[in-house]
């Protein structure tokens, strides 16, 4: 009897670890596409530094657009990566945590 209940509890512990696997595959896939953006994001302010000119992409069209405004909405756009990225690394680390201690309480 206590064997069984020890075989269930493992059972349990092992679906717990697999969907924390789950999340954590999430959370890295996530942060990728953020990092990526991030990438992109600082290119375009590189971009835009010796350049007199600055168009937008609104839908389909291609609009002139002032340079002081693209830079301010550009770098807002990097602080809020930044901060997704960083939240992103905490929730990670806080997986990966759980996930090596459910290990050992399997092994």
């Amino acid at each position: 009897m206590n064997e069984k209940k020890n075989k269930e509890h493992k059972n349990r512990k092992i679906q717990e670890m697999q969907v924390l696997e789950q999340s954590l595959q999430n959370i890295i896939l996530q942060k990728q596409v953020f990092q990526m953006e991030l990438s992109e994001t600082q290119a375009a302010e590189k971009e835009i530094g010796d350049s007199k000119e600055i168009f937008k992409i609104v839908g389909q069209l291609m609009i002139k657009t002032d340079k002081e405004k693209i830079k301010e909405e550009l770098l807002n756009k990097e602080k809020l990566l930044k901060l997704r990225i960083d939240n992103l690394s905490k929730q990670e680390e806080t997986l990966s945590e759980k996930l090596e201690s459910l290990k050992k309480e399997i092994s």
